[in-house]
């Protein structure tokens, strides 16, 4: 994991920028169908971040939340519609990958909603895989328990 540095990124315009001040938490790449319409593709790659390290630094009053269920959603640039980040309790939890800038010091672990996957999309990895989420208290092999 990632830590001691900043890590930056932003949206495609460049009008919204953010800083996490600490180390992403995971990586996972989410096959649901929410995640495949949000980012347009067979999966989203996100990871997981404390909120107290998250910061807006430029654009705020452009990010858009499309809410999922009440304070959970996805964060937009309402310019250019990059989506950005996830929220969880009206706090920013996880961070879309493909945002960030330079290496994020994570690399996805393992495969959710295999269940609900593109039917025209083959995994190609040896990452484990799981229908929905993990089960309760599954760590990745090689995390630190």
């Amino acid at each position: 994991m990632k830590t001691g540095t900043p890590i930056e990124g932003g949206c495609l315009c460049g009008k919204v920028r953010y800083r996490i001040d600490g180390p992403l938490l995971g990586a996972d790449n989410c096959h649901c169908s929410i995640c495949r319409r949000q980012h347009g593709a067979a999966y989203a790659s996100c990871a997981d971040c404390r909120p107290e390290d998250f910061a807006w630094v430029s654009g705020a009053e452009l990010v858009k939340i499309y809410e999922v269920s009440a304070g959970d959603g996805w964060c937009f640039c309402s310019e250019c519609g990059s989506s950005l980040a996830g929220t969880r309790n009206g706090e920013v939890t996880t961070i879309t990958l493909g945002t960030v800038e330079g290496d994020p010091g994570v690399r996805p672990e393992f495969h959710i909603f295999v269940g609900s996957k593109a039917p025209w999309h083959t995994i190609t990895d040896d990452l484990p895989q799981f229908d929905e989420r993990p089960p309760q208290g599954w760590t990745p092999p090689g995390s630190a328990s």
